[in-house]
């Protein structure tokens, strides 16, 4: 009508709750990947062909490994280091590739600053969007091995646990690390850390195959740690290096995620 105003009000941000925000980030993703889940086959066969090939087919030609003062069958010692590799490779795959996607082209981030979420949010959500993946993984690859008749003790009930605490330390390093990358080139930096990790972090061969400082580094390196905590959960053979690896883990999963908020703050805030 003639002679009458409006006025607009702008509409209250909503304050959300970490947890609320983080649930959203995850639902967000939950539903692209709904048409696309056969990609998470991938993680999942990955780590079986590798259990089948290597730990049954050279397991046929090596008697046993010593572990922890007893004698473990080559198979059942290779399939905690697969367990705990798939939740590495799980991580890796979400974390650096998904990640920078999102970040660098379709800059999905910066359209999710426009809602109550902040760059703590995307952090969270993307670990535990990450943790959601690589632990599907390593729970099936956990039936598996119980199909096979490789878990004897109860305390392989914490190994999905302790998979998922290797899957949160790498995905919070991976995506700290990503945020330096500017180009799809840098991922072959990556892969000249995965690859060394993954095959000399006593995935196939006892600790003692290194000798001196080679050793020493191994020890120090976090796949290491993840593939001996898996060990000896699914072994029953409990040792002080468990309490080790946990401590290891927790705390470089923390540092990898205060990176990360960090980085986004200075990436999509100035």
């Amino acid at each position: 009508m003639s002679g009458t105003s409006v006025t607009m009000r702008p509409i209250p941000r909503v304050p959300l709750t970490s947890w609320q925000a983080m649930v959203l980030l995850v639902e967000r993703n939950a539903i692209t990947y709904r048409t696309a889940w056969k990609l998470f086959l991938t993680g999942f066969l990955e780590p079986v062909l590798y259990l089948l090939s290597i730990g049954i087919g050279v397991g046929a030609l090596i008697d046993s490994f010593e572990f922890n003062g007893q004698a473990v069958p080559y198979a059942e010692f290779v399939a905690p280091g697969m367990l705990a590799a798939s939740a590495f490779n799980g991580a890796l795959m979400d974390s650096c590739f998904n990640f920078f996607f999102k970040l660098k082209h379709v800059r999905l981030y910066d359209s999710v600053l426009a809602t109550p979420l902040g760059t703590g949010d995307i952090a969270r959500g993307e670990v535990v969007w990450g943790q959601l993946r690589g632990g599907s993984y390593s729970a099936a690859f956990l039936v598996v091995m119980l199909a096979l008749g490789y878990l004897h003790s109860w305390w392989a009930v914490l190994a999905l646990p302790a998979a998922l605490l290797i899957g949160f330390a790498f995905s919070s390093v991976a995506m700290a690390a990503t945020t330096w990358f500017t180009t799809w080139q840098d991922f072959e930096k990556v892969t000249l850390v995965q690859m060394p990790l993954f095959l000399f972090s006593a995935t196939f061969f006892p600790i003692t195959a290194f000798d001196g400082w080679l050793r020493w580094v191994v020890e120090c390196t976090p796949l290491y740690r993840g593939v001996v905590l898996c060990r000896e959960l699914t072994t029953g053979s409990i040792t002080w290096a468990s309490g080790v690896s946990v401590v290891y883990l927790l705390v470089m999963g923390a540092i990898g995620l205060l990176v990360v908020r960090r980085r986004l703050d200075t990436l999509l805030l100035t």
